[in-house]
């Protein structure tokens, strides 16, 4: 029942080199497939710049970066990443609107906030006039909030 397995080794002191591949070793040619981001690459513009109010602009940016200013008095965070603010429309005559909301309707800045709200974006160079509407549907819930302020307050 005993069976010995025997491994059998072969010393050598150089082993031939494998064939190199060659292209002219090649006989087939092949048709090139027709190439479908042709179309693609062949445009001569670039991607279109976003205009000043959309995201992405300038201006847009720009009321984006006031709003990071703006802190919750009880939360350390600013208000853009704790998810309070819903929504940022900049219309073509450079107006600003913006929806937010607060982390409940007993806020103890209810009252004041969104009034901080509209002189900080408007204060925003090439703002003409802003306007904040607070909004309590959907509710705000900490799941609204971006993951730097979860970072910040421990909860990832």
């Amino acid at each position: 029942m005993n069976q010995e397995r025997k491994i059998e080794i072969e010393e050598v002191t150089e082993a031939p080199a494998p064939p190199k591949a060659r292209v002219s070793d090649v006989v087939e040619t092949f048709e090139r497939k027709r190439d479908y981001l042709d179309g693609f690459l062949s445009q001569q513009a670039g991607p279109a710049e976003p205009s000043a109010g959309a995201p992405g602009g300038d201006l847009y940016e720009a009321v984006i970066d006031a709003l990071k200013e703006i802190y919750d008095p009880e939360i350390p965070v600013n208000i853009y990443d704790l998810g309070l603010i819903y929504n940022v429309e900049i219309t073509p005559e450079h107006h600003a609107r913006v929806q937010m909301t607060l982390t409940t309707p007993h806020c103890p800045v209810a009252e004041s906030m969104p009034g901080e709200v509209e002189l900080r974006v408007g204060a925003v160079p090439g703002i003409g006039d802003a306007q904040v509407e607070l909004v309590w549907d959907p509710p705000w819930d900490p799941q609204k909030m971006s993951d730097e302020a979860k970072l910040e307050l421990g909860m990832l």
